[in-house]
C-alpha cells in the first residue's frame, strides 16, 4: 500500500468511526506501525483534513452540533474536584471540548477533551489516573478553561450554578 492508499484508508475509517480511534487500531488497519500513522496523520493535517487527536484516539473534527453555541468558560478547583467539575458539565448538556491554561512561559496551552458523556468522562478519568498523567491545571494552581458547546444559554446557566454549588470557582 502506498502513501496516498494508506491516507485515504485512514480518512476513510475515520469518516466511518462512531468513535474515536486509536492510532494502534488505525495501524493494524493500514498494516503499518503506530509512528507510521502518526505521521500520515500529520501529513493529512497539514493538508487540511481536519483530523482531532482526543485522549481516546483520532476522529475526524465535524459540525458535530451545529445549531449549538459555544463558549469558554473559566474556572477554578482542586484536582479532586474535575470528576465533579466535568460529570456536571455533562449532565446539564453541555460538550467539553478542550481544556486551556494560560502558562507564564509557553502562553496558552490547549488540550483536546472532546467529553459529551458521563461515559466519556469516566473514560478521561481512568486514563488520567492509569498513567499517572498530571492535568493541565496543575501548572496554573487550578485556573484553567474549558471551550464548551451548548444547545440553550439556560443549560450554561444551570450548570455555572451548579458548580458553584460544588465549590467550584466559575470566573466571569
Amino acid at each position: 500500500m502506498n502513501r496516498q492508499e494508506r491516507q485515504a484508508l485512514i480518512v476513510s475509517l475515520l469518516r466511518s468511526a462512531t468513535e474515536p480511534m486509536r492510532g494502534e487500531d488505525l495501524a493494524d488497519q493500514a498494516q503499518v506501525t503506530r509512528q507510521v500513522v502518526v505521521h500520515e496523520i500529520a501529513l493529512l493535517r497539514a493538508a487540511g483534513v481536519p483530523i482531532l487527536s482526543t485522549p481516546r484516539g483520532y476522529r475526524l473534527s465535524s459540525l458535530d452540533y451545529p445549531s449549538r453555541e459555544r463558549t469558554i468558560i473559566a474556572v477554578r478547583h482542586t484536582p479532586e474536584q474535575t470528576a465533579e467539575e466535568l460529570y456536571t458539565l455533562v449532565d446539564h448538556g453541555l460538550a467539553v471540548h478542550s481544556v486551556i491554561v494560560a502558562h507564564p512561559i509557553y502562553g496558552h496551552l490547549e488540550g483536546s477533551l472532546e467529553i459529551r458523556s458521563r461515559i466519556d468522562v469516566a473514560s478521561f478519568l481512568q486514563q488520567v489516573e492509569a498513567d499517572q498523567a498530571s492535568l493541565l491545571s496543575s501548572l496554573t494552581d487550578g485556573y484553567h478553561m474549558h471551550t464548551v458547546s451548548f444547545q440553550r444559554s439556560k443549560d450554561l446557566e444551570l450548570a455555572r450554578q451548579a458548580l458553584r454549588r460544588a465549590g467550584i470557582a466559575v470566573l466571569d
